[in-house]
């Protein structure tokens, strides 16, 4: 079993968290999800170690964009719903709640973010690859958005996606909880790109380094356009849903892979939603 060292915040190609790392590829950063051991669910500093990222390459002049990646057949699946983070050098969760995940800073971000989705990308990892100035997805990437079996009313959610791929296709992926195939996600928009899984870190490069070649305060001035069309979600909503009952339940019945209570008998399934 790997040692990690003691949790610390980030400093530095330090983000703060032995689950991701840093790595600088000439005037490219490297943001890399790399915990196997849970399927890369991302505790809170994981969550905040992305958006030191993001903040980290804004700051550093030797530093172009960045490029965010999984490992193994995963993403990033959103957050962990085991309980204690391992990763814990603050009670980030309680301290900062939603202020730690990482989607404002790659929206507002002077420096382009591109994603390499390189497998399951669903919850937190798929806002992350759609508020990304490009995602590029292998083949063999899924998506999914399975905020309200967990009881989550996710505003954000609510927010993003209808204008993303539509009111219809918002409604399909946040009701059912359906899963996107990759191609599936190109064609609704999702992402743009879907390439042969072998040529995914290539073809996201290629993607990031064109981003990196556009004048950067007339792309910031583009971007700040786009972000106006997304909107500001209602985040006073999403926090009261948060501290409600339903999501209790919806974390309890997950981590003991069963329907939660408020599914009828009949239509209950074996396993998790």
């Amino acid at each position: 079993m790997t040692e990690h060292p003691q949790p610390r915040p980030p400093e530095g190609d330090w983000l703060g968290t032995p689950y991701l790392r840093f790595e600088r590829h000439g005037s490219l950063g490297h943001c890399i999800v790399d915990r196997p051991e849970a399927r890369n669910a991302m505790t809170p500093a994981m969550y905040f170690g992305v958006r030191y990222a993001v903040n980290h390459v804004n700051t550093d002049p030797d530093l172009a964009g960045l490029l965010i990646t999984g490992t193994g057949d995963v993403f990033i699946p959103g957050g962990d719903l085991g309980g204690a983070s391992p990763d814990d050098w603050a009670d980030l969760g309680r301290l900062l709640h939603m202020d730690v995940t990482p989607f404002d800073a790659i929206r507002d971000s002077r420096k382009p973010v591109v994603c390499a989705v390189n497998g399951i990308a669903q919850g937190g990892g798929l806002m992350i690859a759609m508020l990304s100035d490009v995602s590029v997805a292998s083949d063999r990437a899924t998506f999914r958005a399975p905020e309200l079996f967990r009881g989550i009313a996710d505003t954000h959610y609510g927010q993003i996606l209808p204008r993303q791929v539509g009111p219809a296709r918002a409604r399909d992926l946040m009701l059912t909880g359906r899963v996107l195939a990759a191609a599936e996600a190109v064609e609704w928009g999702v992402v743009t790109r879907a390439v042969p899984h072998d040529e995914l870190l290539a073809a996201a490069t290629d993607a990031l380094e064109w981003c990196c070649r556009t004048a950067p305060d007339a792309r910031r001035d583009v971007k700040r356009v786009i972000n106006d069309f997304y909107g500001r979600y209602d985040r006073m909503s999403m926090d009261a849903s948060l501290y409600g009952p339903e999501p209790v339940e919806g974390f309890v019945a997950f981590k003991e892979r069963r329907s939660p209570a408020w599914v009828s008998e009949d239509l209950r399934i074996d396993g998790r939603l």
